[in-house]
């Protein structure tokens, strides 16, 4: 059965609505609740901590099945500025679904990043992009085998959460998120009242305030007093 592209659901956000979340790391996303798009932790910055640039952009999926990597090469076509290519390839390990050549369209495209739940190849090369994030579940140097079946533009499970198409990646040192447009709208209120309450945190922890006086704990028993 050949590539199948579906139509991507109608765009309602505005860009104000997206930049607002730039600010917001995605361990406070997390902090929010437990049903907020994390994908599995195991889907690594190729790059080690403090290297890694932040991954922001709007999702373009492609599902594949590996050995094949149809998929991938059809959602190529339709990446823009900013959008991040999210592959979803089950976890395999085996067979690379993107690599310097593919992933080099995806810049020349203006692409924001790459998250695969699977594999990639010529690690050396992608990891020297600062300009393209890479997020991946594992490296192995085999190549895809095909080019033939796949789906893009579905909605996909990427590393336990739903992924649709349009939907905001954020990726940094700590992970990765999802957000649908509803829930880009919904929480950014409690996201920036959360980075909030973490600066005043941080001010008053460096004023020498105590860690009770800073997070109002209760008082803590003491054994052996009087």
């Amino acid at each position: 059965m050949p590539v199948t592209i579906e139509a991507a659901p109608a765009d309602t956000l505005t860009a104000e609505e997206i930049a607002r979340w730039r600010a917001v790391p995605v361990a406070v996303v997390v902090d929010l609740g437990q049903n907020l798009g994390q994908i599995d932790p195991a889907i690594r910055p190729l790059l080690p901590a403090g290297r890694q640039p932040r991954l922001f952009g709007r999702a373009v999926t492609a599902l594949c099945e590996p050995p094949d990597f149809g998929a991938v090469l059809h959602a190529l076509d339709l990446i823009g500025l900013g959008d991040v290519l999210v592959i979803a390839a089950g976890g395999h390990a085996e067979t690379a679904m993107i690599g310097e050549i593919v992933g080099g369209q995806l810049r020349r495209r203006g692409g924001a990043g790459l998250v695969c739940d699977g594999a990639v190849r010529d690690v050396g090369t992608l990891a020297g992009w600062s300009d393209l994030p890479v997020f991946t579940r594992f490296v192995t140097p085999r190549g895809p085998a095909s080019a033939e079946r796949g789906a893009v533009n579905a909605p996909v499970v990427i590393g336990g959460a739903l992924v649709t198409p349009g939907d905001l990646v954020i990726g940094d040192d700590d992970g990765l998120v999802a957000l649908s447009p509803a829930m880009i709208r919904a929480r950014i209120g409690d996201a920036e009242a959360k980075l909030a309450r973490e600066a005043e945190w941080e001010a008053s922890l460096a004023a020498g305030r105590s860690m009770r006086e800073t997070f109002g704990l209760p008082a803590p028993r003491r054994t052996g007093e009087g």
